[in-house]
């Protein structure tokens, strides 16, 4: 019997090389789209056809499903780090609703459209006592995050889309580049927190995440979303604990006043004005670090996608401390 085959959309990022592993894992035939641009070396082990895609294009987005007979699609493929609104909701929002036209256009048996959104589209919290729920209205305190909200409103409509809707709160695990930069700091003794108020935070291991998206595809359910943490609620030392213990490290530990912080992310925006790249710290990185309250709830997941998180923070942080000192990263 033939593998069914599946288009893993943003293949060459930090979670789509992730998505790629566990999709083999699970006896699937794996076509990895990426941009032409894109760097593949660190993917040449895997077993998996490369394929391009033109998110503008509809038509042309349509012969391409048909020519493969997908059976699932992955949608993973975003940006994370755009110059203006606009951008942000071409290619998160329009791009993401052209391939779903093109998925229902198209002659062929899709059993399922994973979309891989956000918790960022929900938004934080305000109030320390609650946890984001899969149905809380949204409130995104970034262009990111609105950007998702819009993607999620163009897909609902679509009643036939065999849709799921993920909403990872923040990865980490083997290849994140942005948290590294945290540990990176706190393997050289330096502790950095912006300000000193109370946080409730949430993270998700990526070998979790990608765990429970690839079992999204062979449950019955449809148009519902679900948020995915570890199921963990974390205070704001917790990230920087868990790393020190797994570094084996005593930090130099200090907070910066929030307004000083604020003041780098704007001249952080105006130097990188005229570069094509976005600084990790910016405008819109600041809205979501000082946020209270990122706590969510993932009982829906576990009841209807069979959603076990195997990690935790300690333990996925060991995980991910080891690997990059395995590859030198640290």
């Amino acid at each position: 019997m033939s593998k069914k085959k599946v288009l893993i959309t943003g293949a060459s990022g930090f979670v789509g090389y992730h998505l790629i592993e566990e999709a083999l894992k699970a006896g699937l035939d794996v076509y990895a789209a990426i941009r032409p641009s894109s760097d593949k070396s660190h993917l040449k082990a895997f077993n998996i056809k490369y394929v391009n895609l033109d998110y503008r294009d509809v038509p042309g987005l349509k012969h391409d499903l048909e020519d493969q007979q997908y059976a699932y699609i992955i949608h993973a493929a975003g940006t994370t780090k755009a110059k203006t609104k606009a951008e942000y909701d071409l290619v998160n929002a329009e791009y993401t609703r052209n391939l779903a036209i093109a998925a229902l256009e198209a002659n062929i048996n899709l059993e399922k459209f994973i979309f891989v959104s956000s918790l960022a589209a929900l938004g934080p919290l305000t109030d320390l006592s609650a946890e984001i729920q899969d149905n809380s209205a949204p409130n995104p305190v970034t262009n990111y995050g609105a950007s998702k909200v819009l993607a999620e409103q163009y897909l609902s409509e679509f009643k036939t889309l065999p849709l799921i809707t993920i909403r990872p709160t923040a990865v980490y695990g083997p290849r994140e580049k942005d948290l590294f930069i945290l540990f990176n700091s706190i393997n050289k003794g330096l502790e950095p927190h912006i300000g000193s108020f109370k946080q409730q935070l949430s993270f998700v291991y990526v070998k979790d995440l990608v765990k429970v998206i690839v079992q999204a595809l062979t449950v019955a359910v449809v148009h519902k979303p679900y948020n995915i943490s570890d199921g963990g609620i974390y205070d704001r030392y917790a990230l920087a604990a868990y790393t020190k213990k797994a570094l084996n490290r005593k930090t130099f530990k200090f907070h910066i006043p929030v307004s000083l912080v604020a003041l780098l992310a704007r001249m952080m925006d105006f130097a990188y004005a005229n570069s094509k790249n976005t600084p990790a710290l910016n405008k819109e990185k600041m809205a979501e670090l000082t946020a209270v309250n990122w706590a969510c709830t993932i009982e829906a997941a576990k009841s209807d996608l069979g959603y076990t998180p195997e990690y935790n923070l300690e333990k996925g942080l060991m995980q991910t401390i080891k690997w990059y000192k395995l590859n030198n990263w640290l």
